[in-house]
């Protein structure tokens, strides 16, 4: 196609060989002439010569789809050109192609239908407006209930005061006798220490009487707690070799009442070669609990990540063993080992050792690999996985490097939340099932 001025459809003229021009209708036609002459019915291509009745469609014989389209009721939009009603003068082709579009006048119907919708007016179903035209009462299911209709920022603060407890009531239930539980797990990095600050200071919080044992060489859950622990503080290793009471070397931990906790300082990664030669090494620390003049309800034990003797006396200490597990695959591994000597232990030290919590921590929503270790150690444990999972939030690491848990540094955020959940669910397990210590 050329834009010389001719127009070359053969559709149109029939041929190649005879052109035809836009300002012509056929060849024969000339400049100056009253008026066209009508085209033979056999030229016209839009002109059909498959009438039922053997006339051809023309003005005279209206289109047999125009009539049907009468009848039923529909008309042609304004903008469209009948071009079955135009017979020369133009080329009809070209008419409706350059045919300048007339806008189009919307009836009451389509103004209605393409009216815009306020987004803030309340939509309901059918079903919930004839219950409301039936009840005046009625309240819709599709009602926003009080927990969805409150912003933010106002369900962070509920959240908050809950867990903070300013009234100090005792709003978790208190065990008959204490519970010894060491927290333990040789893979390092799956969140021991974290699990162990965090559930002693949400079970302090709302009114139980908590003890942590600081095991670990590094030190860490004394320094989540903000208690000294640098060299020339009494420390746990004075109770393991030099049998210093426990009284004499706990201490409270400030801005939380009901928790005491035994630091460790760096002395106590040389307790390991010292404690081989000692008589009866593996109950020193059971010893020091049991002579503690006061009564807890809760003892936490935080282990270094090894299966050495100080991993040994806690084992011996304790009554339960809680077994926090990275939702990973390394996490897994390793875990059978730790159950072996959880089994050892029990066999030929403790009988009334038991692996009775497991705690899924740094969960991970967006991979699929955390659901497969989740299921996995769900199906393989049972009942003894807690239905809080902790997940991996930025303000459990931040809390810290201010000397706080995450229980008071941000209580509003998720690893608050779930870590409030987990210990709310240890004390209930531990009101429903019988516990055999006391201190």
């Amino acid at each position: 196609m050329h834009d010389d001025g001719r127009y070359d459809d053969p559709r149109v003229i029939g041929s190649t060989s005879d052109p035809v021009s836009r300002e012509t209708d056929y060849p024969s036609w000339s400049p100056g002439e009253p008026g066209p002459s009508p085209r033979p019915a056999d030229s016209d291509p839009l002109v059909s010569s498959d009438d039922p009745a053997g006339q051809p469609v023309g003005p005279e014989s209206p289109d047999p789809m125009t009539t049907r389209r009468a009848s039923e009721g529909l008309t042609r939009p304004v903008n469209a050109v009948d071009v079955r009603q135009t017979v020369g003068r133009r080329n009809t082709a070209a008419a409706v192609r350059f045919e300048p579009a007339v806008p189009h006048q919307p009836t009451a119907a389509v103004a209605r239908d393409a009216a815009p919708v306020v987004a803030d007016a309340p939509v309901g179903s059918a079903e919930s407006l004839a219950a409301m035209a039936a009840d005046p009462t009625y309240v819709s299911r599709e009602t926003p209930t009080r927990e969805e209709d409150d912003p933010p920022l106002a369900m962070e603060a509920m959240r908050a005061v809950q867990i903070l407890n300013p009234s100090g009531e005792v709003t978790m239930p208190r065990p008959d006798r204490t519970r010894v539980m060491c927290v333990a797990n040789q893979k390092g990095g799956v969140g021991k220490t974290t699990t162990t600050v965090n559930l002693a200071v949400a079970l302090a919080l709302h009114g139980n009487r908590v003890l942590v044992v600081d095991l670990d060489p590094q030190g860490n859950a004394s320094t989540g707690l903000n208690v000294p622990h640098h060299t020339g503080i009494p420390d746990v290793y004075d109770c393991l070799i030099n049998s210093v009471p426990l009284s004499e070397v706990a201490q409270a931990v400030e801005g939380i009442p009901n928790l005491w906790c035994v630091p460790a300082t760096i002395d106590l990664a040389g307790a390991e070669i010292e404690l081989v030669s000692v008589v009866a090494r593996e109950s020193r620390l059971d010893r020091a609990i049991a002579a503690y003049p006061g009564q807890f309800d809760y003892v936490f034990i935080d282990c270094p990540p090894s299966l050495g003797l100080l991993t040994v006396n806690a084992l011996v200490a304790a009554q339960e063993v809680l077994i926090p597990i990275q939702c990973e695959y390394y996490a897994l591994e390793g875990l059978n080992q730790l159950i072996n000597n959880i089994n050892l232990v029990r066999q030929h030290l403790n009988p009334k050792l038991d692996v009775s919590t497991i705690l899924l921590t740094m969960y991970d929503r967006r991979t699929r690999l955390a659901d497969a270790v989740e299921q996995d150690v769900r199906n393989h444990f049972g009942d003894k996985v807690l239905q809080a999972v902790i997940p991996r939030n930025v303000r459990v690491s931040e809390a810290p490097s201010y000397g706080q848990s995450v229980m008071t540094y941000d209580p509003g955020s998720r690893g608050a939340t779930s870590y409030f959940e987990a210990a709310q669910e240890i004390a209930e397990r531990g009101v429903k099932e019988p516990v055999g210590r006391n201190a």
